[in-house]
């Protein structure tokens, strides 16, 4: 518990000791006992849209029995657990979880609206459950406007946001894609997140987005949202040339573009240790694409999985970056 925290708390027992502060004021939704969510070692998860094919307890059991410490589970339309009934499903998830030893440090949603009535309910569920963060979902550009006004809507969006976020002691965190999202240039999502003085909204940081759109240049745009990096993910990729074009494709860890040594000192420099996520994006019998049935053998793809988290542990441990 930091300071702020323990001098909160403190007054607080003496408040209702004294009957300053009464019972019921816990109750109102405005309050919130949780602090910031603070780096707290990282914590590696399996993103839980690569286990759809899996109920609870399967996809549980699968990411204890494989090593990770828990599940980044997905809270959205087609997920594991859906938004109309999260009050009701999350918790089975967690219970499912928690029976395996392992945790939910984060969930994966939609979450573009604090007004949209789902928004407060997941919020509310999984802060309930001790859950600390959430992955946005994603705001675009209009290219009918300029710059400068997208930045100022969507400053408005993630502003609302912050004060709901703060409601219930949970962080938003905020991907940047590569495309033609906002946050795909990194710069732009930190600037938003210094301007509304953001606590409870920061960045869940992709290297792998982040340096498809800059190649040499992405290690500034991290500088520039450091401060607000909450949560992390890593998967990896490749150019290929298609047909005459050159796109992107996914590839197991290690094996294509990524260069993880000097990212991983740069979460090192940066002091930056939370939570983590690990995605499978490349071919895996449609487990890479959130698919309901596999059609591969599930034994190739656990073997991929561990593959690539046993690349991960040893390239932190190499980096001196520990759990």
């Amino acid at each position: 518990m930091n300071r702020r925290n323990f001098v909160n708390k403190t007054m607080l027992g003496i408040g209702l000791s004294a009957g300053i502060i009464p019972v019921s004021f816990l109750n109102r939704k405005e309050f919130v006992t949780a602090g910031v969510p603070e780096n707290s070692g990282f914590k590696i998860s399996v993103f839980s849209k690569n286990l759809q094919w899996l109920d609870y307890t399967g996809m549980a059991q699968t990411a204890a029995a494989l090593g990770f410490d828990g599940v980044d589970l997905t809270v959205r339309p087609g997920g594991h657990v859906s938004p109309e009934h999260v009050s009701e499903d999350l918790p089975k998830a967690m219970d499912a979880v928690k029976k395996a030893g392992l945790n939910i440090f984060s969930i994966v949603t939609a979450i573009e609206d604090a007004d949209d009535p789902l928004t407060e309910p997941i919020l509310k569920t999984a802060s309930a459950l001790g859950i600390r963060h959430y992955r946005l979902g994603w705001f675009h550009y209009d290219g009918n406007v300029s710059i400068a006004d997208n930045l100022q809507r969507i400053r408005e969006k993630i502003n609302k946001l912050e004060v709901l976020n703060a409601r219930y002691g949970i962080a938003g965190c905020y991907q940047n894609h590569s495309g033609k999202y906002f946050g795909a240039a990194v710069w732009d999502l930190a600037q938003v997140l210094k301007e509304i003085h953001a606590k409870y909204t920061g960045s869940q940081y992709d290297v792998y987005h982040a340096s498809i759109e800059g190649a040499n240049s992405w290690i500034y745009g991290f500088e520039a949202v450091a401060p607000y990096i909450k949560t992390v993910n890593i998967k990896d990729y490749q150019w290929t040339k298609k047909n005459g074009k050159w796109s992107t494709e996914s590839v197991p860890l290690g094996t294509g573009a990524i260069d993880f040594d000097t990212y991983f000192s740069l979460l090192k420099k940066f002091n930056i240790s939370c939570p983590l996520s690990v995605h499978y994006e490349y071919p895996l019998g449609t487990a890479d694409q959130g698919g309901r049935t596999l059609t591969i053998e599930k034994e190739k793809v656990l073997e991929a999985m561990k593959k690539d988290l046993q690349f991960l542990k040893l390239k932190m441990k190499q980096n001196g970056l520990t759990q």
